[in-house]
């Protein structure tokens, strides 16, 4: 890790030890930028939100890819209708694409069965996460999305210490326990030395469709409490959105309406 203040040697070492390299993207590929998207905890439409951006910055005109680190939990190729089965080489495969350009790559692509369970042990998912980088044939994206599992364990350290991250969305929802949420995720990203672009909240509302009003049936104010408490900025208000929920199960995500996260898309253009 890159932070060293607590280490019993700091004053005597060389500032060497504990530093991971980072793993070398395939000879073939091509990866301007990589934005990493983690939450605290499960269930907060993370891979909705990933898939949102990658969509929002393809219609803004840049080649977007997505790797779904979420390895015993998959879900990116079932929102854009992707079946099993990837080309490739003796050393590389290729990532599918959507019907509208985004190349994405999941261990789903990669089973005979997509409800097949991956039944592996963590050095198994770690090393695999870190092939989807290594071995697969990006091709000439100007950012990459990694939609991570919940938490903060070993695959999001694998992300962060194997891959060179350039910034991080931190996704929650406004339910209880928000600060803990954000809290562990922002204090692993401060830890890995790795910026935060901004907090995305999902499931903010719910829209009236008789008038429109905005219904927070969870309260407000707890994501804006946490954004002040961390100093980074909350981009994104994304509600209970019946046809964002029709188009992921359909597997249509290309369709979605981005307006949603167009904040957070143009913060994540400027560092493009």
């Amino acid at each position: 890790m890159s932070n060293c203040d607590s280490c019993a040697s700091k004053d005597t070492c060389n500032g060497t030890c504990g530093k991971i390299e980072k793993e070398k993207l395939n000879e073939l590929a091509s990866v301007k930028k990589v934005i990493g998207v983690m939450s605290g905890k499960g269930g907060v439409g993370k891979s909705s939100v990933t898939s949102m951006l990658a969509v929002a910055l393809s219609r803004m005109g840049y080649k977007t890819g997505i790797l779904d680190a979420d390895i015993l939990g998959p879900s990116i190729p079932k929102m854009f209708g992707l079946k099993p089965g990837v080309q490739g080489t003796e050393n590389a495969i290729f990532p599918k694409e959507t019907h509208n350009g985004i190349q994405v790559m999941s261990v789903n692509l990669l089973l005979e069965n997509p409800e097949d369970p991956v039944v592996w042990r963590g050095a198994i998912v770690s090393g695999t996460v870190k092939q989807f980088w290594t071995d697969v044939i990006w091709n000439e994206l100007d950012v990459l999305f990694i939609d991570m599992p919940p938490g903060t364990g070993d695959v999001p350290l694998t992300v962060f210490q194997s891959i060179p991250i350039d910034g991080v969305v931190i996704v929650t929802s406004p339910q209880e326990l928000v600060k803990d949420i954000v809290g562990k995720s922002y204090n692993m990203t401060k830890m890995m030395d790795i910026p935060v672009i901004g907090l995305a909240e999902n499931y903010s509302y719910v829209k009236c469709p008789d008038c429109d009003k905005e219904i927070y049936i969870y309260g407000q104010g707890k994501t804006e409490e946490a954004a002040k408490q961390y100093g980074v900025p909350l981009l994104a208000k994304i509600p209970m959105d019946e046809k964002i929920a029709k188009l992921s199960d359909a597997g249509e995500m290309d369709k979605v309406d981005v307006s949603y996260v167009q904040a957070l898309a143009k913060q994540i253009e400027g560092i493009l």
